[in-house]
């Protein structure tokens, strides 16, 4: 399986993430779930898809390393090896790379405002622009979240980026939820997202469960898709 398998076979066309999906409009996309149970692992493949199809990615990490974020990608990419034998597979991976650039923030340091700033210099200077955005470890619980998420996506607008994801923690004890069935902290203003996913453990399986869906999707919201519990992957349907 090299490229262009990976691409075809990807479970997450079924969220409406291939190359002619991204075509039509920019979207906003949010992974949550409770602590330490794998949004970055759902990220890093949502941000691997989008390399695939040759989109230039900025992985955003607020309150990790650079050092921790790779490892991210290098973990997911051996894991899918291992899975499907990968033909060249340090030439995909090469080639996925290269569309990638990962920035880091202190928790108390991340702000629009600078996050622009610092794009625009990287695109400026010829180093990297980019066509995607994924933040992981956005503060949700702040007072100015909401305003937040506006602006970023006023950005993505201004700069005609195809996507930005987000990932969120959700809390058991906390019971408010959105009509679509949104979690806090983001219960409050999940109109701002056009796709939200929710990993959801159960006793003999965790699912990613699909809150709201674009209308590129080729499943309902109310859906969900599967994941391997020893390794995070997407299974396929």
């Amino acid at each position: 399986m090299g490229k262009e398998n990976l691409v075809s076979k990807n479970p997450l066309r079924a969220l409406g993430l291939g190359k002619e999906d991204l075509a039509d409009g920019r979207r906003v996309g949010l992974v949550m779930a409770r602590a330490g149970l794998g949004k970055t692992a759902i990220l890093v493949q949502i941000a691997m898809n989008s390399m695939l199809h040759d989109n230039k990615v900025l992985h955003v990490a607020i309150g990790e390393g650079v050092d921790k974020t790779r490892t991210w990608y290098e973990d997911i990419l051996a894991l899918m090896n291992q899975e499907e034998a990968i033909e060249d597979f340090q030439q995909v991976v090469d080639g996925i790379m290269k569309n990638r650039m990962i920035m880091t923030f202190k928790e108390n340091s991340f702000s629009p405002a600078t996050l622009e700033e610092r794009m625009e210099d990287l695109s400026q200077q010829g180093i990297f622009k980019a066509d995607c955005l994924v933040i992981d470890g956005f503060d949700f619980t702040a007072d100015d979240s909401a305003s937040s998420v506006g602006e970023l996506k006023n950005f993505m607008e201004k700069n005609n980026l195809k996507m930005i994801w987000f990932s969120a923690v959700s809390h058991r004890g906390d019971d408010r939820v959105s009509v679509n069935g949104v979690p806090a902290p983001c219960h409050s203003f999940d109109d701002v997202f056009d796709t939200v996913l929710l990993i959801s453990p159960d006793e003999s399986h965790i699912s990613l469960k699909i809150l709201k869906c674009s209308k590129a999707c080729s499943v309902d919201a109310g859906k969900a898709l599967l994941l391997d519990p020893a390794t995070m992957l997407i299974k396929k349907a």
